[in-house]
């Protein structure tokens, strides 16, 4: 599946609580997800994916995030060609920043998007 063409929500259109059953998974690196993540997100990097899929709830519905979109576009296809209900959230964590929505980080600095 093509990255461009894999289901896709903008950060407004997802409920500010996502519903039980839902998973919002960050595939940043571990200095971005330390710097700045949505307080609920489970934290997989997009190059352990493979290895930590026993990881995911196999009946979850995933919303799949990054910084910037294409690398959970990606993860996205990834996800549903393995038999995932996968979502890309559109403009990433940069989008999820502006939309003013939760941040939290590791350690006591200031949440940022890096």
């Amino acid at each position: 599946m093509n990255p461009q063409t894999v289901p896709s929500v903008e950060v407004a259109e997802l409920a500010p609580a996502l519903p039980e059953g839902t998973v919002l998974l960050d595939v940043r690196e571990d200095d971005e997800w330390n710097a700045g993540h949505a307080p609920e997100a489970q934290h997989i990097p997009m190059g352990e994916l493979p290895a930590r899929l026993e990881e995911l709830p196999a009946d979850a519905a995933l919303y799949v995030v990054c910084r910037g979109g294409g690398r959970s576009a990606r993860a996205t296809a990834y996800l549903n060609a393995n038999g995932w209900d996968a979502t890309n959230v559109a403009g990433g964590m940069k989008s999820w920043a502006a939309a003013g929505r939760a941040l939290a980080s590791t350690g006591d600095a200031e949440p940022e998007i890096i």
